[in-house]
This record gives C-alpha cells, sequence and structure tokens, in this order.
C-alpha cells in the first residue's frame, strides 16, 4: 500500500524518530510523570495558603477614599450642570469645546489588585498550562497507536479512541481554567472602576469582596480538578494500557 505514495526516504526517517519521541514521552508522563504530579498537587491542597478558614484573610481594601460632597448653588458660580460634551454629526468630537474629557484623578495612585489572590493565581496557572501541554503530548501517542481502518476486530480501536476523548476533555476544561482566571480580572477592574465613579455606593465595595472570596474558592477547586484528571488520566490508561498499544490482536492461527 505505501507503494501507492512516493515518500521522500529521508522525511520518513525524520517522521519516524519523531514518532518515537512522542511514544517515549508519553510513557514515561503516564508511567511516572502523572503520578508525581498527582502527589505534588495533592500536597499543594494541603499548604495553609489553600486552607484559609476566615475568608477575611484575603480580602484587599480598594484603597480609594469618599470625596467630601460638593454644593452646587446655581449656573452664576461658573458651573453648568447641564453641559454636555458636544459631538459632530458624524461622531467626533469637536474639539473648539474647551471642556476637555472627564478624567478621574487618583489621589493614592495606581489602586492595586488583590495581591494575595495574584500569587495564588500564578502559582495556579503554570499547574494548568503543564496539564494542557502534557495531555497533548499523551493525546498524540494515542492518536498515533490507532491502527488502520478495518472492518471488524475493533475493540481495542474503540479503547483508543475513548482515550483519545477524554485527553481532549481534560485540555478543554483546563483552557477554561485560563478563560476563568481572565474574566476574574475583567469583573474585578469593572467594579473598581464603578467604586472610582460611585465612591459613596458601598455596594460595590462589598461586591469586591464577594468576587475576591469567590474566587479564592474556584482556585481551589481548580487545584483540586487538576490533582483529580491527572489521577483519573493515569488510572484510566495503565487499566488500558495492553488495548491502547496493540488494539488488535491476530486471532487467526487459535482457529487453526
Amino acid at each position: 500500500m505505501s507503494s501507492l505514495l512516493k515518500v521522500d526516504r529521508d522525511l520518513k526517517t525524520r517522521v519516524e524518530t519523531f514518532r518515537e519521541q512522542i511514544s517515549s514521552e508519553a510513557e514515561h508522563l503516564v508511567a511516572s510523570f502523572f503520578p508525581k504530579k498527582l502527589l505534588e498537587l495533592d500536597q499543594f491542597l494541603k499548604e495553609p495558603i489553600l486552607n484559609v478558614v476566615d475568608l477575611k484573610e484575603i480580602h484587599s481594601e480598594v484603597k480609594f477614599k469618599v470625596p467630601e460632597p460638593i454644593l452646587f448653588t446655581n449656573s452664576h458660580d461658573g458651573v453648568d450642570l447641564n453641559t454636555k460634551k458636544r459631538k459632530l454629526e458624524d461622531g467626533v468630537t469637536d474639539e473648539s469645546w474647551q471642556g476637555g474629557t472627564n478624567t478621574v484623578v487618583v489621589p493614592e495612585g495606581m489602586l492595586k489588585c488583590n495581591t494575595k489572590l495574584v500569587d495564588l493565581i500564578e502559582r495556579v496557572k503554570p499547574e494548568i498550562r503543564t496539564l494542557i501541554e502534557k495531555c497533548n503530548t499523551v493525546k498524540m501517542w494515542v492518536q498515533l497507536l490507532i491502527p488502520r481502518i478495518e472492518d471488524g476486530n475493533n475493540f481495542g480501536v474503540s479503547i483508543q479512541e475513548e482515550t483519545v476523548a477524554e485527553l481532549r476533555t481534560v485540555e478543554s476544561e483546563a483552557a477554561s481554567y485560563l478563560d476563568q482566571i481572565s474574566r476574574y480580572y475583567i469583573t474585578r477592574a469593572k467594579l473598581v472602576s464603578k467604586i472610582v465613579k460611585y465612591p459613596h455606593v458601598e455596594d460595590y465595595r462589598r461586591t469586591i469582596t464577594e468576587i475576591d472570596e469567590k474566587e479564592y474558592i474556584s482556585l481551589k477547586i481548580i487545584v483540586s480538578e487538576l490533582r483529580n484528571q491527572y489521577v483519573i488520566l493515569h488510572d484510566m490508561i495503565l487499566k488500558n494500557i495492553e488495548k491502547i498499544k496493540k488494539p488488535r490482536n491476530s486471532n487467526a492461527e487459535a482457529l487453526y
């Protein structure tokens, strides 16, 4: 069948070398890296940083003072409350208007993130990336072990396909954890902007606290899920390693 398609001998050799490297790396991941990593993450879950009893310890106050109220009497003091920025018909701001753009000045300087959560996130993110990368390698290995399509005797192939599907699911879930972290920063930034704009509204400040607590709990769940995924993948592949590596057994000789 290979004679139907001419492949450069040098390229074929290099491809075979690549396949061997993938196979060697993937087998090492399943046999050694996965169990070590799950034990490492299990130990991480026992650290004090992930076992805070009182969530007030991870709170971070938004240091923006409530300004003194400004009283407006009437338009004779030079302030016109109904003044609005004029715009041209095409939507471009009229630069001839001297009112300028409203800009909020923060006397305290830049409003900081929740440093405790940032430190925790910086520890969790590399673990997420590692899981994605290692799953991709193992998935490639299993896919390369899938034999050519034939009628019958495909039970082992179905196990390979189930394994690939599980690895792909783990990859997708791990990627969603990174999206979750990004959404946390965006949501918190919007709430901080609201506090700067409406400093007298206490609900915005309380919402910041709620968001931080929710993210802390989510990060602990993420670490737990990462550990569990290593356990599941390690167990699943080991239980089915024979069918994964040799999906088809020739039984023809046994019939005679």
